[in-house]
């Protein structure tokens, strides 16, 4: 929390959710030229959101991001709140009381469901809480996931799905020289994983993975990459939607797979396998109820509404044993108490990040979105940027012209009067400075970027320097 008091004249904005499109949207309203103070509200002691606990480990450099949010702490105006959870500690009506504008950056906190049989057999998982546990999160890690099968199958083709092979596929001692949770550290060291299959339902054309993504896989020192050249084969469809776009990435993309798919296996431990046009339609399972098996259908590619170009089933099917598997088929945003759903996208209905009543309904005066859960779970870190710059400029414009929330609250330090009352344990932004401190000095004994603390009682613990 910034020494500064926050004057009395400003329009004061809460922002619930300390990751990446709370943090660009609090950069951008503390820089609007308007008079507003920011206070960031966080469920959890760290700020960052999924810079912290879903970045993979072996991708440091993307954390980096979080140095301007750092600056953006600093600036006057700015106060950080953290394990403050909004729904018990303090009420949407609560912040209605003291501030002129409530914007929820809360993202996508679930994951969607393959909804097939076996899906809720031991050993099927997902990607988000096997992502979760191993950067150290503190909802997970008491998880635990059994790496001692042979053949684990990783359901969808985005950056996240690959994220998961890859840290399977990593040896020991380039995890080791991460952030990787400690505990993660000690089960994937003992894993007897031998290949990892990549399974996605449509084409290579298709798929959500970035081409530096997917070409980091044929650079793995612990893994042979293999591509069938049958499923990478452009049909008739794709090849004329390419054509048609000439599009560079999408070339790129094949000439990667192509390379994959003329390689031949240098007898590296592991094998890492991609496959296309296949769907799982059952998870079998052995005699104590655990995966054993996993029955795919093949695809082909028709054309969908708005010439999108979508799978559909042909008669076709194989089965695989596997003793794990990750589904990694997209994110979904959770409803928030006292504010509408749109149940079928996932998302608060809004317009430019105004909240509405209904999808085309009328405003909630006061109320804001920004981030997965006002445009659903599609882009990377910096897409947050523009979204919540977008979301900025409308809450600046309405507060300014007195189209904001009314608080009966006029005191701007009365809410950290109200905060403590409900939650002893507040943590500011100097309590979580003095944490990052000792995460980022016991990594460096250990050569490692930071050891995280992974549970909460343990993080307050450094906090109040026992």
């Amino acid at each position: 929390m910034t020494t500064d008091h926050p004057p009395q004249s400003a329009h004061r904005v809460a922002v619930i959710g300390a990751g990446p499109s709370g943090f660009f949207l609090a950069e951008r309203l503390l820089r609007s030229g308007h008079p507003l103070t920011v206070d960031l509200f966080e469920r959890l002691p760290t700020p960052y959101g999924l810079v912290r606990y879903g970045v993979a480990p072996d991708h440091e450099k993307i954390k980096n991001v979080t140095r301007s949010f750092d600056k953006t702490a600093g600036r006057p105006g700015f106060r950080f709140f953290g394990n403050v959870h909004v729904g018990t500690h303090i009420s949407l009506d609560d912040l209605k009381c003291h501030y002129h504008a409530v914007c929820f950056a809360t993202g996508a906190a679930t994951d969607r469901q393959l909804n097939i049989p076996g899906e809720h057999l031991v050993g099927s998982h997902s990607a988000t809480e096997f992502v979760a546990w191993y950067n150290g999160h503190p909802d997970y890690h008491t998880r635990a996931f059994d790496l001692s099968t042979e053949r684990v199958a990783v359901i969808g083709v985005g950056n996240v799905a690959v994220d998961v092979a890859r840290i399977l596929c990593r040896l020991p001692e380039e995890l080791a020289v991460t952030d990787l949770a400690d505990h993660a550290l000690t089960a994937l060291a003992a894993s007897t994983i031998k290949e990892v299959l990549l399974i996605g339902r449509r084409g290579p054309a298709q798929a959500a993975f970035t081409n530096p993504e997917v070409k980091e896989l044929g650079e793995l020192i612990g893994a042979d990459v293999a591509v069938r050249r049958d499923e990478i084969t452009l049909d008739a469809l794709s090849e004329a939607a390419l054509a048609a776009s000439d599009d560079a990435t999408v070339r790129r993309r094949m000439e990667i797979l192509t390379d994959f798919a003329n390689r031949t296996p240098s007898g590296k431990p592991r094998r890492l396998t991609i496959r296309f046009l296949l769907s799982p339609v059952e998870l079998i399972g052995d005699d104590a109820g655990a995966v054993a098996a996993i029955r795919l259908q093949r695809n082909r590619l028709v054309e969908g509404k708005q010439n999108r170009l979508v799978a559909e089933p042909v008669d076709q099917f194989e089965t695989i044993p596997v003793g794990l598997v990750f589904r990694s088929v997209g994110y979904r945003g959770v409803a928030i108490p006292g504010l509408p759903f749109d149940d079928v996208k996932g998302v608060i209905p809004n317009d430019a990040g105004r909240v509405l009543e209904c999808p085309g309904g009328l405003r909630v005066p006061g109320i804001y979105v920004t981030g997965w859960i006002k445009r659903g779970p599609t882009g990377v870190i910096g897409t947050n940027k523009p979204d919540a710059a977008e979301t900025a400029d409308c809450i600046a414009e309405d507060v300014s012209r007195g189209a904001g929330l009314s608080p009966r609250e006029q005191d701007p330090e009365a809410i950290v009067k109200f905060l403590r009352a409900r939650q002893s344990a507040l943590v500011t932004w100097a309590d979580w400075t003095r944490l990052d401190a000792v995460e980022t000095a016991n990594g460096t004994t250990a050569g490692r970027p930071r050891t995280k603390i992974p549970t909460i009682p343990e993080m307050l613990k450094v906090i109040q320097g026992a």
